[in-house]
């Protein structure tokens, strides 16, 4: 745990995917206590015809290097964790690969910790 899926617009290089990918990480073990070698990562990439999005939804001002964050999550953490990883997670993309804090969506589906199996057809998160 976590799963991460990324979506983006098509036609972005390996490196800056691989950013993504590391500052995503990178805070979820900095505010979440996730393991460094817990990561499971789904990307997509889509034409501008299939990501589709508001670009002033809430006063917000998008561009086309919109990224959506969607994190499958055990419901575990505060408030204040998941305020402390939005941060994070914008901060982190700004560095690189240089994603506007604008651009940035996040996510959380939260799920009880019984709803995971890492393989095996085991429940290894259920009491």
């Amino acid at each position: 745990m976590p799963l991460t899926r990324i979506a983006l617009r098509a036609g972005k290089p390996a490196e800056y995917r691989k950013a993504l990918t590391e500052g995503i990480q990178r805070s979820l073990v900095d505010t979440f206590n996730v393991p460094k070698d817990d990561q499971f990562v789904l990307i997509t990439e889509h034409d501008a015809d299939n990501l589709i999005y508001d670009r002033r939804y809430l006063n917000i001002e998008r561009s086309d290097d919109f990224v959506v964050i969607q994190l499958t999550v055990s419901n575990t953490r505060s408030i204040e964790q998941k305020k402390a990883l939005y941060r994070r997670i914008v901060e982190e993309l700004a560095k690189s690969p240089g994603v506007r804090r604008e651009d940035v969506f996040i996510s959380l589906v939260e799920v009880v910790k019984e709803n995971w199996s890492f393989g095996n057809g085991v429940a290894q998160y259920a009491e």
